[in-house]
């Protein structure tokens, strides 16, 4: 990953301490792209005006409006997960994605991203059963230079998401926690 100094540094903090701090382990909003890696499905639900990703890792919802408003601008409130915008290009979906909470993980390695960042996302269906998201992050606060991933995905259109709570009750158990003796 093209990080910017500071940011490597704290990728490797975060892999030195086991990612015991990444938001996710304390029941907070999982990562940008962990959402996209992450092996617990998803559902898609268009209207007319928008459309919903909703994660059954850790109950995570995401909006995208597709009535052709623009992003907002640098004052807006920033998201966990940022503002999100889409529009189609041919069979391609692409959304653009600001607004970011200030250094939130972008992944489960710790990757940062910053109120500074954009997200674009292309998701397309090459084949019948297959998702395939290209993901552009640009955040010249993070990194020295925009980068792309591809995530293939396998899609199980009648599969149904199960209720998901994440209740932060073990962390004694995380590196670096007092030990506590159980309770008789």
């Amino acid at each position: 990953m093209p990080y910017q100094p500071w940011a490597k540094e704290l990728v490797d903090k975060r892999k030195a301490n086991n990612s015991k701090d990444n938001p996710d382990a304390h029941c907070l909003p999982m990562g940008f792209m962990q959402f996209h890696t992450h092996p617990e499905p998803r559902k898609i639900v268009q209207t007319p005006t928008s459309m919903l990703i909703i994660y059954e890792a850790n109950s995570g919802l995401r909006q995208i409006f597709m009535d052709g408003r623009k992003l907002p601008g640098k004052d807006a409130e920033p998201w966990w997960y940022g503002y999100s915008v889409g529009h189609w290009e041919g069979d391609a979906l692409v959304v653009e994605t600001t607004g970011f909470i200030d250094d939130i993980w972008l992944d489960v390695q710790g990757s940062p991203l910053t109120s500074e960042g954009k997200v674009t996302e292309r998701f397309r269906r090459p084949t019948y059963g297959t998702l395939e998201i290209d993901v552009t992050v640009d955040d010249p606060k993070a990194y020295t230079r925009p980068w792309t991933v591809r995530v293939n995905q396998r899609l199980l259109p009648d599969a149904e998401l199960i209720e998901f709570i994440c209740e932060d009750r073990d962390a004694t158990h995380y590196i670096g926690a007092e030990a506590k003796p159980d309770a008789k």
